[in-house]
């Protein structure tokens, strides 16, 4: 009877450690801190994973679900963007250039359940950008950004859920 109950508890562990170990490697992984040298090295990463003509590469900073933080490599404009769900908050790390918000996406088109893309923006409203400029982009805004001065500028970027507030009766 101890052999079998010894069989048993070892073949259970076996089972209950695989399947930890599985839904371990299933999960994204949470990275809650990146230092300015690993942030030198994602731009530098994004520089050389670059396309040739790709206005965009985008490297993850922070992950802890449902958030991860990306850093966005712009060395051209890219399409206008609208997120029906999420607010967008961006930091600027390097460079500079302008950002429209608001008006309407001209060319709009889907891709996907939460976001529509434009080939730029019709009205808006235009702003400067430069290194430590904060910003939030509210869900349901066109914004578009352009680097200035010939060189690319540097975003960090969060997207988050905007929950839903319902007023008081």
């Amino acid at each position: 009877m101890r052999v079998q109950l010894f069989a048993l508890a070892a073949l259970f562990g076996a089972f209950a450690n695989d399947a930890l170990s599985q839904s371990a490697s299933d999960a994204p992984m949470m990275k809650i801190f990146t230092s300015s040298t690993e942030i030198a090295g994602l731009i530098d990463k994004a520089k050389s994973d670059r396309k040739h003509d790709q206005p965009l590469v985008s490297e993850p900073i922070l992950s802890l679900a449902p958030y991860r933080a990306n850093l966005e490599y712009r060395p051209a404009g890219a399409p206008a963007a609208l997120h029906e769900r999420d607010v967008e908050m961006m930091y600027v790390i390097e460079g500079t250039g302008t950002i429209t918000t608001g008006g309407k996406l001209v060319d709009e088109k889907r891709l996907n359940a939460a976001n529509l893309s434009g080939s730029s923006i019709a009205g808006g409203d235009t702003r400067p950008l430069s290194k430590g400029d904060f910003l939030f982009v509210p869900e349901n805004t066109p914004h578009q950004i352009v680097p200035g001065g010939g060189a690319p500028i540097v975003l960090m970027t969060l997207h988050m859920p905007r929950p839903v507030v319902t007023p008081w009766p």
